[in-house]
């Protein structure tokens, strides 16, 4: 794995990552591509317009069908990512749950309604799986040196991706129904992950014996995992605040294609045009913060970030509230794609920079995990502040805008110096890395 040293020490060859454009970089980063399109066209926008505009269906149960889902992997997180540590590896992981998410996707329309509801929180939730392992291996396609803009390739090609899926299944619309979407983003899925499988190698690692079977091992970790988080600067803090942005943007991606047809007042016509284009500024966001990170750090980048998220959040709030021309919401778009661009160039490299190297997968388990207790909790407030309470979308809207703002003072005081870790920490477990 990769790990920072004095630049006059020489760097030990089991820890430099590929070229940033080498085979396995673009592999790795092409997978973003893929798994972006079922965000996109899945959580984000044709599945929810399938559910609350086609078949009748409210926020509240596509708010309880993501939320289950989120549950779901909130409960087994820590644990997944113990398992691929104690045994050692990411990709057969990655495998199965790619499979299984394209598999379900394929299926999605055709139960009706409630069996739709069903098999996505299924797909979501093994989608979800998915990043757990794929976040993992980013130390094994990259280097310190390099990390930020690897990350950054990889959300720009996702939100390439994003752009792919939407503008495909706008054309299907006019020929076919939403079903044929739902197929095609299978499809895609399944094409653009193989690269990953192929080109990527994983570095030999033995694994972990001497503490009983393999799963009640792992229990054993995910439990010294939690305890050991308070041992990490910075660590607990920035899994705190992490749990409000995430909410925030996670709940935004779940209802945003509603929100711009039910509250602004576009056409389902105009919607795709206008996701397309926040897609555009989400790609250049990418590519352009994944630099920002290397030279000002994941941490001051992170908080640029955040504050252009409140500014989103606030706009895209008082647009319907005070009546504004919905013209203004284009801007609102294209700056919610950049600060979605910028907050996953960063946030992954400030966990790596946090995180021991040899407890990367564990506490990438905890990483997604309160991302996806946000992920619960997010599109449920949403649906409460909205449907429950009756206070409708924008002022949901704001909510989510104040915790933007509630992550920012939670973050203030994690730093992203680099740490100093003992041979243990560093994985001395490694071999020899697997032949290319």
């Amino acid at each position: 794995m990769a790990v920072t040293a004095p630049s006059a020490a020489p760097v030990d060859a089991r820890h430099v990552g590929p070229p940033l454009l080498s085979k396995p970089v673009l592999s790795w980063a092409l997978y973003d591509l893929a798994n972006t399109v079922f965000s996109m066209n899945i959580v984000s926008y044709f599945l929810s317009v399938w559910v609350i505009d086609v078949m009748g269906g409210t926020d509240t149960l596509w708010a309880r069908a993501n939320s289950v889902a989120m549950l779901m992997m909130l409960l087994t997180a820590p644990f997944l990512g113990a398992v691929s540590d104690r045994l050692g590896r990411r990709l057969p992981f990655l495998l199965v749950s790619t499979l299984l998410c394209v598999g379900l996707t394929a299926l999605l329309g055709l139960p009706g309604l409630m069996g739709t509801i069903v098999l996505f929180v299924f797909a979501n939730y093994f989608f979800q799986a998915g990043l757990i392992f794929y976040d993992s291996l980013l130390p094994v396609v990259s280097t310190p040196e390099n990390r930020g803009r690897v990350s950054g390739l990889g959300v720009g090609l996702g939100y390439v991706g994003s752009f792919l899926g939407v503008g495909i299944g706008t054309f299907l619309l006019t020929r076919y129904d939403y079903v044929a979407v739902f197929r095609l983003t299978a499809i895609i899925f399944l094409l653009f992950s193989i690269p990953i499988f192929v080109f990527v190698k994983e570095p030999r690692r033995r694994a972990r014996r001497g503490e009983g079977h393999i799963l009640s091992g792992a229990f054993s970790q995910v439990a010294r995992t939690v305890r050991d988080v308070r041992h990490y600067r910075g660590l607990g803090r920035f899994l705190i605040g992490r749990a409000f942005y995430t909410d925030a943007a996670n709940t935004l991606i779940v209802f945003m294609g509603i929100y711009a047809i039910q509250n602004i007042g576009y056409s389902e016509t105009v919607t795709p045009i206008l996701m397309m284009v926040a897609i555009g500024a989400a790609v250049a966001g990418g590519f352009v913060w994944g630099p920002v990170v290397d030279r000002l750090g994941p941490k001051r980048t992170l908080e640029l970030v955040l504050f252009g998220w409140m500014g989103t959040l606030l706009a895209a709030s008082l647009i319907p509230l005070l009546g504004l021309p919905r013209v203004l919401f284009w801007g609102v778009a294209c700056a919610a794609g950049i600060c979605l661009g910028g907050t996953w160039s960063s946030d992954r490299p400030l966990m790596l920079v946090l995180s021991p190297p040899a407890k990367v997968g564990e506490f990438y388990g905890l990483y997604s995990m309160v991302g996806r207790f946000a992920a619960v909790i997010g599109p449920l407030l949403w649906a409460f502040v909205a449907e429950t309470l009756g206070m409708g979308r924008p002022v949901a809207v704001l909510v989510l805008f104040l915790m933007v703002v509630a992550a920012w003072f939670i973050l203030r005081r994690v730093d992203d110096t680099p740490r100093d870790w003992s041979p243990e920490e560093l994985g001395g477990e490694e071999e020899d890395p697997a032949p290319a």
